[in-house]
């Protein structure tokens, strides 16, 4: 078992105590257990998608519930009904528990079950009251968004 030791940093950094105790807890908690297997990609600057791998899960049997920063895919196998005695037994077929810590603000926008594959989209939507907000000194007392600079300045070249 691997152990992270994030010692160094605590002692240089003050507010992250949640972010060192949440990646010891999945190193912890998530050592061996690979089932379903999962991949997490990124489809943009605020966009997700979580798919796992639920081969002979129906969508009745599948239960995904989003709490603030918590994300919990649970799949409940069906007992099947066989026809003759089983000789070898290489599918899987135990249900799962599967958790996903999310950051603040991210919300899942949709959910999808295809070719055995559940699809989990996600965006992450900041609040305007929480965005930086660009203030003027002096005569203007109105407060501007501020804007993506990467967008700003190939907006001003052309000019």
């Amino acid at each position: 078992m691997s152990r992270l030791d994030f010692t160094p940093y605590r002692r240089t950094t003050v507010g992250f105590d949640k972010l060192f105790d949440l990646l010891e807890n999945q190193v912890r908690n998530n050592a061996g257990d690979n089932y379903p297997p999962f991949n997490i990609e990124r489809r943009g600057d605020d966009e997700y998608r979580i798919t796992l791998a639920v081969a002979g899960f129906r969508a009745g049997d599948l239960d995904i519930t989003a709490q603030q920063n918590l994300l919990v895919v649970v799949g409940k196998k069906r007992p099947e009904a066989t026809q003759g005695e089983m000789l070898h037994v290489g599918i899987a077929n135990r249900g799962f528990e599967r958790r996903f810590e999310l950051a603040d603000y991210v919300r899942v926008d949709n959910a999808d079950l295809a070719d055995g594959l559940l699809t989990i989209d996600l965006v992450r939507e900041v609040p305007e009251a929480m965005k930086p907000k660009k203030i003027h000194v002096g005569g203007q007392p109105s407060l501007e968004v501020v804007k993506d600079a990467s967008k700003d300045e190939g907006q001003s070249d052309a000019a």
